[in-house]
């Protein structure tokens, strides 16, 4: 008789678990979660709205400023907007209302600029933490998306026959009306549910959770 082969070695070494134990409390999470060293950072905005229209602003002035100087040399006289422009430069006072509203206005959009260009923005745009694997790879999950799937979990609790959840960077904040059982009991619940769901989320910075219980009888 010929043995028995067993199982199939090559389809045992195949098989990939396609679920993964969450993490023991206390350990660091892979890709930059609770406690790890590995800092998961918003996507940078590529601001072209803001970009398009600094270019447009600086293309109109060169031209009109260089469309000028070429008439004057060709021996036509300056425009009447430069004359205007030079004359009031040369003898306006420094504290005029119009000299200080133009710097104002030239030094706010300066620090607008400045913003733009040092912070990352999409604040909408909610980062995931990355994987192990791929440290590279990065993701977002948009806060609309992230308070839809938080709103579905509450509304799971029992007792919570409405739910309202608005996601911010750092904090979750949802109110929920009580149709049934002890609304501190369903506080604890719901609380314990959104923050499950939010491991679930794999943010690369868990938000706090803050609920707001009333009942409603009606």
């Amino acid at each position: 008789m010929t043995p028995d082969p067993g199982p199939d070695r090559s389809a045992q070494r195949a098989t990939v678990p396609l679920t993964k134990e969450p993490a023991p409390p206390g350990r660091d999470v892979p890709g930059g979660g609770r406690g790890s060293g590995r800092r998961t950072r918003r996507p940078w905005s590529a601001r072209r709205v803001p970009a398009a229209l600094v270019a447009a602003v600086v293309v109109v002035a060169a031209v009109a400023a260089l469309a000028d100087v070429i008439a004057v040399r060709a021996g036509r006289p300056a425009a009447a907007w430069r004359r205007h422009l030079a004359d009031a430069l040369a003898t306006r006072p420094v504290d005029d209302v119009w000299m200080l509203t133009g710097a104002a206005v030239a030094a706010a959009a300066g620090v607008w600029l400045l913003v733009l260009a040092l912070t990352p923005g999409l604040r909408h745009w909610l980062p995931l933490r990355r994987p192990a694997d791929c440290p590279r790879l990065r993701a977002a999950l948009d806060r609309d998306g992230a308070a839809a799937l938080l709103r579905d979990a509450a509304t799971r609790v029992p007792g919570v026959g409405a739910a309202r959840v608005r996601v911010r960077r750092h904090r979750v904040k949802a109110r929920a009306d009580v149709r049934f059982r002890d609304p501190r009991q369903v506080k604890e619940d719901l609380t314990a549910a959104l923050d499950e769901e939010c491991d679930r989320l794999a943010l690369a910075r868990p938000p706090r959770v803050a609920v707001r219980v009333r009942r409603r009888t009606d």
